[in-house]
């Protein structure tokens, strides 16, 4: 198999440390239409089929229920009574759990990145650190998109999932500090994409309870919707026969128990499956159904269907974005699960992956106890690489939609990238030696000491060089993490098309981040979310269009 037959894009991230602590709230709506898988039948019919109740299944859902049966399908869990979840001062609990029912399912690229992927009603509203944000308007119009409803499908998210955060000292010192640096204008609070300084919104309200897609369902027609939680969904099932081409008909899926379980769709032109698990889930999916690369699949003994070359994939002028995190998304928990500090989770952690035993961990944890609160105020000024025009690949590792695909990222394969990456580090650089940033620096620690320091930690299992404070090059690549901010596998023009419906096979489309050619913004989820609405009232047009027509 070629390399790169499946592109993936991963939001390469490198920061300056300072010191952390990561949070997330409490609140359960009474959903009616919400039943865990065992309960439901062994047969089940609809009008659309959904697949992943993640940042875009849970808006795309309640939109179509408004005018048909919908059924959705999550592999994870309610995000409501969980208060790692729900709580913002539990945030990093969620992402350490490494368990088999964790909200978060850990992987580790190939390039030795460690990462996370969501298994949760609600997908990675839950667990990430709330930034909101919508995509710029030159985004919008390079993808197509209708501006008008794009603009009602953002109001429609924020009505329920959006805040004004509050500014603690630390933002704004490096809110002045950018300024000073010439990061220019300063834009204020605003929830636009603007070239300059901002502060976007926050997912979190102001009693620190974290709102997710899965608040999204509170504007679904209960009589029209069905969401099934821990429903495992092994492939799609395709009709081929005297037919042009293959048409998506059905899923199969399992419960917690493992009972296997069938969901086909009425009769209906307009009757869809839609696939919306994700830059992994979707991707794997297809390849699991049959649609993909033929040699590929062939070598794990799948039968294939449709040939695919699945493609996998401050705000500054010269192409990165800058972020500060601190406050009560950053602080030490009552708990001490320490957030990403956490040796559990491995983004920041003192203690490398590979030497991660059970002993070393309590005595990771035993220190960390030990040391005084405040070893960890203060917080985070973050870097994340646009577009990047770096691509990677995934390739299934096993037959079961339960085990994490193999994930190659490319961070920094292109030398494009790897400058951006610089700049962004270098504008970084003169934040810190801003006058308005001067109280959070310490006169012992020099900005060369200080990016050594970053450097030292174990956030990824890349070899080190000996001194990054010498190259920003060196620097870039030695503290490269993740954000969870990776996008592509289904990409529109190569897997699906400009209305997201899979290519040579008819019902069947795929709406979420796996379509994104670039990642939209400081942090897609706003998009996301917003993409599931947007595309959910296009479906109802035609669908509406086509009953017109029929009368």
């Amino acid at each position: 198999m070629a390399p790169g037959w499946c592109r993936f894009f991963a939001a390469s991230f490198v920061g300056i440390l300072f010191f952390l602590s990561l949070c997330a709230c409490d609140r359960a709506p009474n959903y009616s239409f919400m039943l865990n898988a065992t309960s439901s039948p062994t047969i089940s019919y609809y009008d659309y089929i959904i697949v992943g109740g993640g940042t875009s299944g849970c808006a795309l859902a309640a939109t179509l229920s408004q005018n048909a049966s919908v059924l959705l399908l999550e592999r994870g869990g309610s995000p409501y009574g969980n208060p790692n979840i729900t709580s913002l001062d539990k945030f990093g609990a969620a992402l350490s759990d490494l368990s088999p029912t964790s909200p978060s399912q850990r992987f580790i690229s190939e390039d030795g990145v460690i990462n996370a992927r969501a298994r949760v009603l609600g997908g990675g509203s839950c667990l990430n650190a709330g930034f909101y944000t919508r995509a710029s308007s030159e985004y919008i119009r390079a993808v197509g998109w209708e501006s008008r409803l794009v603009n009602e499908s953002y109001q429609w998210v924020e009505q329920r999932v959006a805040f004004k955060p509050e500014m603690g000292p630390w933002q704004s010192a490096v809110r002045d500090g950018l300024l000073e640096a010439g990061v220019v204008p300063n834009n204020g609070f605003t929830y636009d994409h603007l070239h300059g300084t901002k502060v976007g919104g926050t997912i979190f309200d102001p009693n620190g309870n974290r709102h997710t897609a899965a608040d999204l369902l509170e504007y679904a027609n209960p009589g029209g919707l069905t969401v099934l939680l821990h429903a495992t969904v092994h492939r799609i099932l395709f009709a081929t026969k005297a037919r042009p081409k293959p048409a998506a008909h059905g899923v199969v899926y399992r419960d917690a128990s493992g009972a296997k379980h069938r969901a086909f769709l009425n009769r209906g032109l307009k009757n869809e499956i839609i696939i919306s698990s994700g830059a992994l889930g979707s991707p794997q999916l297809l390849m699991l159904s049959g649609v993909g690369p033929a040699q590929h699949l062939r070598a794990h003994n799948i039968t294939v269907l449709r040939f695919h070359s699945i493609q996998v994939v401050g705000i500054t002028q010269f192409g990165s974005y800058i972020e500060a995190a601190s406050g009560a998304n950053f602080e030490v928990t009552q708990q001490r699960d320490y957030g990403m500090f956490s040796p559990k989770i491995g983004q920041l952690s003192t203690v490398p992956p590979k030497q991660r035993t059970p002993e070393a961990l309590a005595k990771a944890i035993e220190q960390m106890n030990s040391l005084d609160e405040e070893a960890f105020q203060g917080g985070f000024i973050i870097e994340k690489i646009t577009g990047p025009i770096s691509t990677g690949h995934l390739e299934l590792r096993t037959n079961s939609p339960d085990d994490n695909p193999s994930v190659t990222f490319n961070y920094f394969k292109e030398p494009q990238d790897l400058q951006r990456c610089v700049e962004g580090i270098s504008t970084i650089e003169k934040v810190i030696e801003s006058r308005p940033f001067s109280k959070f620096r310490f006169d012992f620690l020099s900005v060369p000491q200080l990016l050594n320091l970053t450097a030292s930690a174990p956030v990824n299992l890349l070899p080190k060089h000996y001194n990054s404070s010498q190259s920003l090059d060196d620097f870039c690549k030695d503290t490269v993490m993740t954000i969870w901010h990776y996008h592509g596998g289904c990409q529109v023009g190569s897997v699906v098309d400009h209305d997201y419906k899979v290519m040579g096979v008819d019902a069947l489309r795929i709406i979420d981040g796996s379509t994104f050619n670039a990642s939209p913004g400081t942090n897609p989820q706003a998009t996301v979310m917003m993409l599931g609405r947007y595309m959910g009232v296009n479906i109802l047009r035609e669908r509406l269009a086509n009953e017109d027509l029929e009368n």
